[in-house]
């Protein structure tokens, strides 16, 4: 089972954005040595407590950081960019890191309205989608030498190309045209199996894949204490709340007690968007982990770990690589 990062920079309420990009760099040097095998990182906008707008600047960071991780924008959305340009910013990330580089789409615009029309799209941008990825496709490997436009870098070059999604569409997209998916169930848990049954019911074997190939996201909180496993997941449940409250911002430090914070239905909606976690030693973590792969039959899981302290966090992923490696 091949096990993976999503790494959402986190800037704490008393860091800052240098700080993250620095730590998710540490992170992924980690990462590779615990045998994490990708390392993803994910485009949100106008959002002060997530450093990764600039996905593909932030992983070229990270890949001169380390040796043979993979990378991969977990995802770039998108409606916000030209096909094009981005055909060109991860052809140079590969022609940089060959055979090191993945590219993840996603079809949200990962912002808000206002933010959407200082990016200068609109909301109907979102329904190029479908051809927006064949576009893409075609700027990269599919990419003949009779095309008038050639994306120099990216022209022929062979990067893996994924759908992300939180509902069906991506999924049938992605089967449609043959290529990896990844479900974000470490916050939309509701449409995950509708999404794999999909996918898997609907593929069709394509230059890229002959058979299906699927990811799907878990959150993790892993300590040698189960109490201090559940504090360090505070700060994700106080994020989430903030979010639903229309107040985003910075991430906060855990507390001792969720619910003095947090009125019950906004507890209760944070801990249904947090379905998929797994929370508390390595032997409580291994049972979750192994759980949720039994359930979904992935190809490969993508652990998320939104912690508010650096050190706890690694830790955090270095147990849930312990307790992967012993499924096996």
């Amino acid at each position: 089972m091949k096990y993976s990062v999503l790494d959402l920079a986190p800037v704490t309420e008393d860091g800052s954005v240098g700080e993250s990009l620095r730590n998710s760099a540490d992170l992924a040097q980690h990462a590779e040595r615990w045998g994490y095998h990708r390392f993803w990182m994910a485009e949100h906008h106008n959002m002060t407590g997530i450093a990764s707008a600039a996905t593909a600047v932030a992983l070229g960071y990270v890949a001169g950081k380390t040796d043979k991780i993979r990378i991969g924008s977990g995802g770039v959305m998108l409606p916000n960019h030209a096909p094009f340009v981005v055909a060109e910013q991860f052809g140079t990330l590969d022609a940089l890191y060959p055979g090191r580089v993945d590219i993840g789409l996603g079809r949200a615009p990962g912002t808000d309205g206002r933010t959407l029309r200082a990016l200068r799209r609109k909301p109907d941008d979102a329904e190029q989608f479908p051809n927006d990825v064949q576009e893409l496709l075609g700027y990269l490997e599919e990419a003949q030498e009779s095309d008038a436009i050639k994306a120099v870098p990216g022209f022929q070059q062979k990067i893996p190309v994924w759908l992300l999604g939180s509902s069906t569409f991506g999924a049938q997209l992605a089967a449609h045209l043959g290529l990896p998916y990844a479900f974000a169930s470490h916050f939309a848990p509701d449409y995950l199996q509708h999404a794999l049954k999909a996918y898997r019911d609907n593929f069709r074997p394509s230059r890229y894949l002959s058979k299906p190939y699927v990811a799907a996201a878990m959150n993790v909180f892993a300590a040698d204490d189960e109490s201090e496993a559940r504090k360090m997941m505070s700060s994700m449940q106080q994020q989430f709340i903030a979010l639903r409250r229309g107040m985003p911002g910075p991430l906060k430090a855990p507390v001792d007690d969720i619910r003095a914070v947090a009125a019950p239905h906004e507890l209760a909606g944070a801990n249904h968007a947090l379905t998929y976690t797994a929370v508390g030693t390595k032997e409580t973590v291994q049972r979750h982990l192994q759980q949720f792969i039994d359930d979904t039959g992935i190809d490969e899981i993508i652990l998320t770990s939104h912690v508010f302290d650096h050190d706890a966090r690694l830790r955090s992923f270095e147990i849930a690589a312990d307790a992967l490696n012993a499924l096996e």
